[in-house]
């Protein structure tokens, strides 16, 4: 009997193990078999990731939405969770620098190849690699009212000396001539590089530009004393050509398009997105290149994304070879035609074909030229652009006083100090997987729910950025846990039934809303369990569980959902369930919390499980 008992526990032994080893072995290739892609901004994530995964049936792509931001990606980097694919918009070789070393060089690929090698040369290193591909940009310039040009029978500006003519006949009659939004350092950094492109793109300066950028290099490094001195006397000129007076100082995104709107400014900073955005409202609107002071004329270009791999997938053929797929989907030409840029797509690739609506009509030479130059947009160069150019435009700095300015703001060391304010012991994976779902937003739905003293939290699966690392985090990368672009919360009671309905729009999409198109984008939910059946790329709920029983139609439950409100209009437009949101976006309330000392991290839970 004593045998019989031992024989049969050997057996419940060997059962218990043979199945705790398929339940590892299922994690472990779930793992190998997921690709991580992650998006800067959330508008990707709408038509862009759904057409790449489309595409990519067999390849399981988790997609993130991140941060546009390199810093969040040096902190990956140094508690070891890099993605596989990175994308970024406000970028520069020289921020990205500390990055190079745990990136691949692509250099070699064909899809570098493909770029025009006027635009790699902005991305390449100074030993010959390339780490980041640029893919597509959006165009910036004046945004000219043709209407009012041919009101008052001016001439639209054809070079520098036509622009600064027109600028003063507008202001003899009471318009501006030009305007910008000149409280935001993006347009001070712009204005400073646009009036000297030709300057910034001749051999001394791409010389520099190389150095500035150099990954190589661990000094601060400064402005050269022979393209940048004649950078800022073209400033200077070009504040007083324009009639720049401190008043632009407090204008912000609004006065400017007013302006315009209003007949009070004939040409204002922009991109040509606003073109259209004008034409629709009947105003005739035309875009401008920035004019060198030399006759020169050339576009200023912002790319939207720039798209960088993983060095460790070079460890794993298998695994490479489905990063370069995915790679080859997200820069194909109609991959890049569904980026959410809202205006033309102008491609750095020789692949992709020019396709121009009206607004960029009349600037097609250029284009065809390549005369687009590519901002440089380091984050210094973001906050010394706004005190340099501001105090040159109230009269405090002269173009020397600026350029000496500038050079000193750019050489400070940086300073990197910053407090903790929170501190995870553990790292958790941020893979889906079918038995348990994403276990770091696990525990980020776990604490909010805390946070939000709901008895049920739902987050769509866009809401938070990725791996809970084991790391001490700042205030700055504390906030960079949740989805940056509005995610915002909203509350209200439920009857078991509403809560069921709640979440199969979640599970299963809605009409006006958004739907999931792979695993990774399936809601995370805490306080109940869910089961999901997978079918071809739909999914259907099933089941919808609390301390391991269905829920009944007739209990009742305090629920918090996290959505985007483009995603969450459905359930605001059904009068018959009033929801209250948040007085603040999720992310303020999360940092908020984090610093009040009021989160410890809540444990991750096996919550939705997917047949």
């Amino acid at each position: 009997m004593k045998k019989k008992r031992i024989c049969l526990l050997l057996v419940l032994i060997m059962i218990v193990t043979l199945f705790a080893g398929c339940g590892a072995n299922n994690t472990e290739k779930e793992d190998e078999d997921t690709i991580t892609v992650y998006l800067w901004t959330n508008a990707m994530y709408e038509k862009y990731a759904p057409y790449i995964q489309s595409q990519l049936p067999d390849i399981n792509i988790q997609f993130v939405v991140g941060n546009n931001d390199l810093d969040f990606y040096k902190f990956m980097d140094e508690n070891g969770e890099l993605p596989d694919i990175i994308t970024c918009c406000r970028f520069s070789l020289h921020d990205a620098a500390p990055l190079k070393d745990s990136l691949m060089d692509l250099s070699t690929t064909s899809e570098a190849g493909a770029i025009y090698d006027s635009y790699l040369t902005s991305f390449t290193n100074e030993d010959g690699s390339v780490n980041w591909l640029p893919m597509c940009a959006d165009v910036h310039g004046f945004i000219t009212n043709k209407a009012l040009f041919d009101k008052y029978n001016i001439p639209l500006p054809t070079d520098y000396k036509s622009f600064v003519l027109a600028c003063q006949a507008f202001e003899e009659m009471g318009i501006r001539g030009y305007v910008g939004d000149y409280a935001y350092d993006y347009t001070c950094m712009e204005t400073l590089q646009g009036v000297s492109i030709p300057e910034l793109t001749s051999l001394e300066g791409r010389k520099w530009r190389t150095a500035y950028s150099d990954p190589a290099s661990t000094e601060r490094v400064g402005l050269e004393d022979t393209v940048w001195p004649v950078v800022f006397a073209q400033m200077e000129q070009f504040i007083k050509d324009v009639n720049l007076t401190p008043d632009v100082l407090e204008f912000g995104y609004d006065m400017p398009v007013n302006m315009f709107a209003n007949g009070e400014a004939a040409m204002i900073s922009g991109s040509s997105a606003r073109v259209s955005e004008f034409r629709d409202q009947g105003i005739d609107t035309v875009i401008l290149p920035y004019f060198g002071q030399n006759d020169e004329q050339w576009l200023m270009t912002t790319p939207y994304l720039q798209v960088a791999l993983n060095r460790n997938l070079e460890k794993d053929e298998a695994r490479r070879e489905k990063a370069m797929k995915v790679l080859d989907v997200m820069i194909s030409e109609e991959g890049q035609t569904l980026l959410p840029t809202g205006q033309d797509v102008l491609s750095y690739s020789q692949d992709v074909g020019i396709h121009l609506t009206d607004s960029l009509e009349n600037l097609r030479p250029l284009i065809e030229q390549n005369h687009m130059y590519i901002r440089i947009a380091s984050n210094d160069f973001f906050a010394v652009s706004k005190n340099v150019v501001s105090k040159m435009i109230t009269g405090e700095y002269n173009a020397q006083q600026a350029y000496e300015a500038f050079d000193a703001g750019l050489r400070q060391p940086k300073d990197d100090s910053a407090e903790v304010i929170l501190t995870s012991g553990k790292a958790y994976s941020n893979i889906f997987h079918s038995k348990g779902g994403n276990e770091s937003y696990s525990v980020m739905a776990n604490s909010l729910r805390g946070i939000y003293g709901s008895d049920v939290l739902i987050a769509a699966g866009n809401s938070f950025t990725g791996s809970v690392l084991q790391a001490d985090y700042t205030e700055k990368m504390v906030s960079c846990m949740v989805m940056p672009n509005n995610l915002s919360s909203f509350q209200r009671d439920m009857t078991g039934a509403e809560l069921r309905e709640t979440i199969k729009a979640y599970v299963e999409g809605t009409e006006g809303g958004f739907k999931p198109f792979n695993r990774g984008s399936l809601p995370v939910v805490s306080g109940i369990t869910i089961e999901v059946e997978e079918n071809k790329g739909t999914y259907t709920l099933k089941k919808v569980k609390r301390d391991g029983k269905e829920i009944k139609d007739d209990e009742t439950f305090s629920v918090t959902c996290l959505a985007t409100p483009g995603h969450f209009a459905p359930f605001l437009a059904d009068e018959s369930r009033v929801f209250t949101e948040g007085e603040e976006i999720v992310r303020t309330a999360w940092t908020k919390s984090v610093k009040s000392g009021a989160v410890e991290l809540a444990q991750p839970e096996h919550y939705i499980t997917l047949k």
